[in-house]
């Protein structure tokens, strides 16, 4: 099928998920001259965009209908199957040419099943995960990994460029959310470093802040450090990513490297720490959530 390049005032774009991320992500195409036609479950999280012109529409079928491709970033595999496959989904309401993307981090296996899918309708599909959290979303700097035909990616790159900084095809169907499960890994484990030291340092006595100009900058530096270590700092848990999503993501890495007859021991331990931050009532709080978890493992009072 013949996709054409996507250009600012003529292609129209439909957005699912107006969230954290999605919000910003479909306000920066907005800004470089894409129409817009959107939905979230959750109306009056889709109205900042409506305000700046955006079209409401009532279902993902909907979107479709309005629009030459259609993104996606929601919560959960099963909302990823809904909007895209249900009865009343994207796929449903698509024309034939048009692009449906899942930027959502879920299955690489259902991520196959909507491209061949959606090929059988003359539909084409990428999966495009994206790291960079609710910082990298208002910046347009989120970091994009994607999965699909290399044609399709070059004509949707025009859209992928008003959202990230680094945009890479990662190559067949599925890939794109094979590349996030290893960020997703990388992460995890790192997440617990990052609360362990800044709570040592804590029982130790030290002024965190102090310690935290000497350690951001050096080897022990990183993302998450330099991002979430601030927030940790002045005890805001407040949602960038939700921890409920990052249990969910790691629990996709976790059934994929079974299926491969891997061993993830450090990924292991880092969901059960997860869970134990959800189980404290935290699941929708952001990923920082976790240094509240272990200081009460620790019996830390703050």
């Amino acid at each position: 099928m013949k996709i054409s390049v996507a250009q600012p005032g003529k292609t129209r774009i439909g957005w699912i998920g107006t969230g954290v991320m999605g919000r910003w992500m479909c306000q920066h195409a907005m800004m470089k001259g894409y129409s817009a036609t959107v939905y979230n479950r959750s109306a009056d999280k889709a109205q900042p965009l409506v305000e700046a012109g955006a079209k409401l529409a009532h279902s993902p079928k909907e979107v479709a209908e309005q629009a030459d491709i259609v993104f996606a970033i929601v919560g959960f595999p099963k909302d990823v199957r809904e909007v895209f496959l249900g009865a009343d989904g994207a796929l449903a309401g698509a024309k034939s040419g048009a692009v449906l993307v899942d930027m959502t981090t879920s299955e690489p296996s259902l991520a196959k099943e909507i491209y061949e899918t959606a090929k059988a309708k003359g539909v084409a599909a990428l999966d495009a995960p994206v790291s960079g959290g609710d910082v990298g979303a208002k910046n347009a700097a989120l970091s994009i990994m994607i999965g699909g035909d290399k044609d399709v990616v070059e004509a949707v790159q025009p859209v992928f460029e008003c959202m990230g900084k680094t945009i890479v095809h990662q190559g067949a169907p599925g890939a794109g959310q094979h590349t996030k499960m290893v960020n997703q890994i990388l992460i995890s484990s790192n997440m617990i470093a990052v609360c362990e030291g800044l709570l040592y340092g804590y029982k130790a006595g030290l002024d965190l802040e102090t310690v935290f100009k000497s350690v951001s900058v050096g080897a022990a530096g990183s993302k998450a450090l330099e991002v979430l270590g601030p927030r940790m700092l002045a005890r805001n848990f407040e949602p960038g990513f939700y921890v409920e999503h990052f249990i969910k993501d790691m629990g996709i890495a976790l059934v994929e490297a079974e299926k491969m007859n891997l061993s993830l021991p450090g990924l292991g331990l880092a969901k059960q720490l997860y869970e134990a931050v959800r189980a404290q009532g935290y699941g929708r709080k952001g990923t920082q959530a976790l240094l509240m978890a272990l200081e009460h493992l620790n019996n830390v009072k703050r």
